[in-house]
């Protein structure tokens, strides 16, 4: 009887419709990062690729900043074709307007305003790679010289002044299948060129003036920058080739975080998302600073009509996950005073350079005992043992601090005094602010004493998205011998800054082709989302960040509906595929059940699937991008362990067969 039921439920998931099916935008051409940095244009949904940003240079010709990732507090709108990006650069403030044109042609309209004196220069700056195209050629190239502008000079090399002109132009290397990419300027302009590498990779780094000289306050100026991109787009064959014969670790499915913010907003949240798709894993609160703010009174004592509000909303969210069978992580953020060395920072203010506070030594007897009663009364007054128990990115001090060594000793103790009154409840190892922090999880590593309280490693995918890192935490779940959770999944930290990007068609398709190459070089047991309440939302409308339109599904809830929809009880399979194709299979061999995920951020491919068990007959297929909220497809035959179909451009596809299918 379960299995029927479950079966029926997979069915209502992949099927159902849920309203108001359209996302806000249909697919964009210029490809624009919140904080006003464009990473491209599509062509046929192929990016033609290359970097923008705005960045100031000194008065001896050095770059001193450069609009990037978690550098500035950017602000971001869209209307129709046009997206625009306010934000500030060292003296300057800045706007910026991208407009998608006509196909392959997009305009960047920038003007930098002086807020003080100064002798800084605002610039716009262009990496286009190197490896893709020829050394630029200056376009319209004026009779008249330009006014003398002093050179730039980039971190490893002095720009050259290419002359006075209207932009470049780049013809692509053989290798870059025949592209051309133009960048002009609407007024003539001395122009320059400086070599240069971003993250290992070399580039023409290109410099186009735009305040230029002595600023006083309110002096500006603007400049409007025309790209054009065209190019050979690549509809070859992609070839992806799966193992079934080789299961890895266990996939439970998509989990999410659940720590109440919002308590107007965040209900109807969770619910639309609870109703609509299955959540395997969930990770929630403990309000720590309000269930023991200080030494007199012992929380436990007090019943539940006398907690904290605070405190019920995060075990009451327990209790829900708990009753629909999902494992319960509980973190902690805010510390009480008496715990910690130091005063508390407010507002998230750093001290002395750092975030957070250290715990007191002196009081860490203590510190178990508080966290183990919070942890007690959860499983008595409501129901739920937690299965691991962590601090919120203490490797960054949000909001505990620890160092390396103090985060095993940590696990041990804590650990340890949990068992000995009564509780299941393991350590969450690391649950680090993102993949880069390997050095924190190092000590754990080394110490076997501290493996039999761990219950899972973890880390948070905000940052560090290379493959060895990705890897890296595989490797140190296998080597405790323990589950691995991405404690977090996302892919900017700042986007509540600016929270229309949450609806922009490439935030969608970077975030989920972020979670298939985690599926398959982390091999998580879950992937548990930040969040499925109203912060960092799935959903628009209803209140969400301030839009009081009706609520409704956004293309990111779709993508993580649709890898929500994966078979129960399967296990990461090994997978090869090639860019711009990212991959990850699960299966289950005794119940003859198998889904493979696909992310292609580049234009549509035909598709050769292998290594299909030959019991396979056919493969059901969705399909979620700009126009297609999980869409199901013809149904693909498998001959011979082998399937051909289309893959869409810059869209997220998910085929699943099974023995009795």
């Amino acid at each position: 009887m379960r299995k029927i039921e479950r079966l029926s439920a997979f069915a209502l998931l992949c099927t159902a419709t849920l309203g108001a099916a359209l996302p806000e935008h249909a697919e964009a051409q210029a490809v624009v990062e919140p904080w006003g940095n464009v990473l491209g244009v599509r062509v046929e949904g192929e990016v033609i690729p290359f970097e923008t940003s705005m960045c100031t240079v000194n008065a001896a010709g050095a770059v001193v900043s450069r609009t990037a990732k978690e550098r500035q507090r950017p602000t971001y709108a869209r209307t129709g074709n046009r997206r625009t990006i306010g934000t500030r650069l060292g003296p300057f403030s800045v706007t910026e307007v991208v407009e998608d044109v006509r196909p392959g042609e997009i305009t960047l309209d920038i003007r930098f305003t002086a807020d003080s004196a100064s002798d800084v220069r605002g610039f716009l700056c262009v990496d286009v790679p190197s490896a893709l195209y020829a050394s630029p050629r200056v376009l319209d190239s004026a009779r008249a010289p330009a006014p003398p502008i002093d050179p730039v000079r980039s971190p490893t090399a002095q720009s050259l002044a290419l002359g006075f002109g209207r932009g470049f132009a780049f013809d692509g290397l053989p290798t870059a299948s025949r592209r051309r990419l133009s960048i002009s300027a609407s007024a003539p302009t001395q122009l320059f060129r400086g070599g240069d590498s971003r993250g290992g990779q070399g580039v023409h780094r290109l410099f186009i003036p735009i305040l230029t000289g002595h600023s006083e306050p309110g002096r500006s100026a603007q400049l409007t920058v025309t790209v054009k991109a065209s190019g050979i787009v690549d509809h070859s064959l992609i070839t992806v080739a799966m193992d079934a014969r080789k299961p890895g670790r266990v996939f439970d499915g998509l989990g999410g975080n659940f720590r109440i913010q919002n308590p107007r907003v965040d209900p109807k949240v969770i619910e639309y998302n609870l109703a609509n798709m299955r959540v395997a894993w969930a990770r929630v609160e403990m309000p720590w600073r309000s269930w023991d703010p200080d030494t007199t009174v012992d929380p436990a004592a007090k019943d539940t009509a006398q907690q904290d509000s605070r405190v019920k909303a995060a075990m009451e969210m327990a209790r829900t996950m708990g009753r629909r069978g999902a494992p319960v992580v509980v973190s902690a953020w805010f510390p009480p005073q008496w715990a910690v060395i130091g005063p508390l920072p407010r507002g998230g203010e750093l001290v002395n350079g750092k975030r957070g506070n250290p715990l007191d030594p002196a009081r860490m007897d203590r510190v178990y005992a508080s966290i183990t009663s919070y942890l007690l009364y959860l499983k008595r007054e409501y129901g739920v043992e937690a299965a691991m128990f962590s601090f919120n990115e203490s490797d960054l001090g949000i909001d505990v601090r620890q160092t390396a060594e103090e985060h095993d000793a940590f696990n041990r103790g804590l650990g340890a005094y949990m068992k000995s009154h009564g509780l299941a409840t393991k350590m969450l190892a690391g649950d680090v602010s993102d993949a880069t922090p390997t050095w924190f999880i190092g000590p754990t590593l080394r110490d076997t004493s501290s493996w039999p309280y761990i219950g899972a490693v973890s880390y948070h995918s905000w940052r560090g998205w290379s493959d060895s890192l990705l890897t890296f935490w595989n490797d140190a779940a296998k080597k405790i011998g323990v589950p691995l959770l991405v404690g977090e999944g996302s892919t900017d930290a700042g986007a509540y800054r600016y929270p229309l990007i949450f609806q922009e068609p490439d935030m969608a398709l970077y975030e989920i082709e972020l979670y298939v190459r985690m599926l398959a070089l982390s091999e998580p047991k879950s992937i548990l989302q930040w969040q499925l309440t109203s912060d960092y939302s799935l959903l628009a409308g209803g209140g969400v960040f301030g839009d009081t339109t009706a609520l409704r599904p956004t293309q990111r809830f779709w993508n993580l509906k649709q890898l929500a929809s994966t078979p129960e009880n399967v296990s990461h399979l090994p997978i090869r595929c090639d860019r711009p194709v990212s991959c990850a299979a699960l299966g289950n061999a005794s119940a003859g059940k198998y889904a493979v995920h696909l992310v292609n951020t580049g234009a549509w491919r035909p598709m050769e699937l292998t290594g299909l068990p030959r019991a396979l007959t056919s493969l059901r297929v969705w399909t979620t991008n700009a126009t297609h909220t999980m869409t199901e497809g013809p149904r693909v035959p498998v001959r011979a362990g082998r399937a051909k179909f289309r893959l869409d451009g810059a869209s997220y596809v998910t085929v699943v067969g099974s023995r009795d299918r």
